[in-house]
């Protein structure tokens, strides 16, 4: 039974550093800079659900293009756990999404209840770990992603997301404690990367290369970009099995996984080209 007042509404910045912080605290292992470019991406689209004042539950729903959001961040507070304070603001999070496509990246504990609202399974990604290498120089190939110019940039990662995430990306791939890395073919890009530091060593992601040859370059020079053993962390999705063999052959171990769900119909991406997921909060 709800207790009153019970208030839903949008999160201003700085309660996004609280949503990654409860985050933080599940396990998750935010990045340190991430609350930026995830307002970044939809200023409207993190809700918070108060409780005489108090925050108790959060979620985002983030909007990207006219068809398509994403979802996450969906947590109450422990204390305030099975109340209904967490169905209400799932309620409000759809209904800002209503007429879209929804994806999420649901950990296992919910994977029943997003089933009962209209969620599929598309794919599950496995979360890797493992420890940092100073692999010597870099390829050739691969130089700083701010070699090409930005919009070379986002026409590369259009075809690995449903909707262009221009104001995002421009973000992501210039946040503090970072590297991006290209790799180039015949003067164009054919692969990028990011890795950045997060509450627990570093986690690369993204990673889109267009041959795991690649996306093997890539993750060589990213993982010598952070220091030596440092634990490191690559989301692959399981249908990739040239992502996941990059990963063991590292010496990765699997250390949690989610599944990729949709509501409505699934988008069509090249998963045979992504190695790395973005970000589990906003995919």
């Amino acid at each position: 039974m709800i207790a009153h007042p019970y208030i839903l509404r949008t999160m201003s910045r700085p309660e996004i550093d609280i949503a990654v912080d409860w985050a933080a605290a599940e396990g998750w292992n935010p990045g340190w800079h991430d609350a930026d470019c995830f307002h970044a991406a939809d200023a409207a689209g993190f809700l918070v659900g108060l409780l005489d004042g108090e925050p108790v539950a959060t979620i985002s729903v983030v909007k990207y293009g006219e068809s398509f959001g994403f979802l996450g961040f969906y947590i109450v507070s422990p204390a305030h756990r099975g109340k209904g304070y967490g169905l209400a603001i799932w309620n409000a999070g759809l209904e800002y999404l209503r007429g879209r496509t929804i994806g999420l990246d649901g950990v296992v504990a919910q994977q029943d209840n997003y089933r009962k609202s209209g969620f599929a399974l598309a794919y599950r990604n496995i979360r890797h770990s493992g420890k940092a290498a100073a692999d010597g120089a870099a390829h050739a190939s691969v130089m700083p992603l701010s070699t090409w110019p930005l919009e070379h940039v986002i026409a590369y990662d259009e075809p690995f997301f449903p909707q262009q995430r221009r104001q995002f990306l421009e973000c992501w791939i210039r946040q503090p404690e970072s590297t991006a890395l290209g790799v180039e073919e015949n003067g164009r890009l054919a692969g990028y990367g990011v890795i950045r530091a997060c509450r627990s060593g570093f986690k690369i992601g993204p990673l889109f290369a267009d041959t795991p040859a690649y996306a093997e370059r890539l993750f060589h020079a990213l993982r010598s970009r952070v220091p030596r053993d440092a634990p490191i962390f690559l989301d692959t999705p399981e249908t990739n099995r040239e992502a996941v063999a990059l990963a063991e052959r590292h010496g990765m171990t699997p250390v949690f996984e989610t599944a990729r769900m949709y509501a409505g119909p699934a988008p069509k991406l090249p998963l045979q080209r992504l190695f790395g997921v973005t970000t589990f909060e906003l995919g």
